[in-house]
């Protein structure tokens, strides 16, 4: 495929008659040399089995199988799925799937061969935030995930704590991965250019583990009622509507102080490492 932006995938999808859905962010790399950069950034090597959300047209696919022992992909699209088979757009030892990412079972993918396992995406805005959720459930079984995402959705996993993209997302991140953004992507990487300019970020569970088995939830609930109306005071925010300590202020007020945490304080100024003493405080 031509390395030109956008000169293959136009051709391809003109011949096959597909139409690339907006609602789907169907942005496909069109640069085959950006697409082995990307493969190398995310550490993929020969002893990898690697699966990989969101085929497009291959360009990443196949850079990831020049460089894994294994990939299995994972396409929604039945045109493309088509394309992808009918056209050989893929090397032959490619597992492809025709599945929605969203409704499959990833632990019973991932499995639990021999085999360090990562994951590489290329996520739509739609269904970026419950996929990297369920990454954090599966993060034991992963050597680590390397997904595109828009800029804006990088920001929230990686922000610090008072700045205007820290919220519960970055906390739940924090408590549990290691996470960089390795790569700006300008909208002229991707046919049809989108309007947004994409982060690609690498992901790894922490060396020193912050949670306890099954925690995470907990600390979850804790911290989305924390975050949730971010003008008000942690205080009003965990007596509002959580259930958390059956709404009771003085125990709220007892938890936060176990924690260190002022009750007029808000939950963007708090780190996430006084958020977790607060779950564990309610718990």
């Amino acid at each position: 495929m031509s390395a030109a932006p956008g000169g293959g995938v136009r051709a391809i999808l003109s011949r096959r008659g597909l139409r690339l859905s907006r609602d789907r962010g169907q942005n496909f790399l069109t640069d085959e040399g950006l697409a082995d950069r990307l493969a190398g950034l995310a550490g993929v090597g020969a002893d990898d089995r690697v699966i990989e959300i969101g085929t497009g047209l291959g360009v990443l696919t196949r850079a990831l199988a020049r460089r894994a022992g294994q990939v299995v992909s994972i396409e929604i699209d039945s045109g493309l799925v088509a394309a992808l088979r009918e056209e050989s757009l893929l090397p032959a030892d490619v597992e492809l799937l025709h599945a929605d990412a969203l409704a499959l079972d990833l632990g019973e993918l991932i499995g639990e061969g021999d085999a360090p396992v990562r994951v590489v995406a290329n996520l739509p805005y739609s269904a970026a935030t419950p996929l990297l959720r369920r990454l954090l459930d599966l993060r034991g079984r992963l050597v680590d995930w390397s997904v595109m995402l828009q800029r804006e959705v990088a920001a929230r996993i990686v922000a610090s704590p008072g700045s205007r993209d820290y919220g519960s997302f970055a906390v739940l991140h924090h408590l549990t991965v290691d996470a960089e953004v390795l790569q700006e992507l300008p909208p002229g990487s991707f046919f049809p250019a989108p309007e947004v300019t994409s982060s690609f970020v690498r992901m790894w569970p922490r060396r020193t583990p912050l949670l306890g088995p099954g925690e995470l939830g907990h600390v979850e609930r804790v911290v989305r009622a924390a975050f949730a109306q971010r003008r008000k005071t942690l205080v009003n925010c965990l007596r509002a509507g959580s259930g958390l300590a059956g709404g009771d202020r003085g125990a709220i007020e007892a938890a936060l102080a176990e924690a260190g945490i002022d009750p007029q304080d808000r939950a963007e100024r708090v780190e996430p490492e006084r958020l977790l003493a607060l779950a564990r405080a309610l718990g």
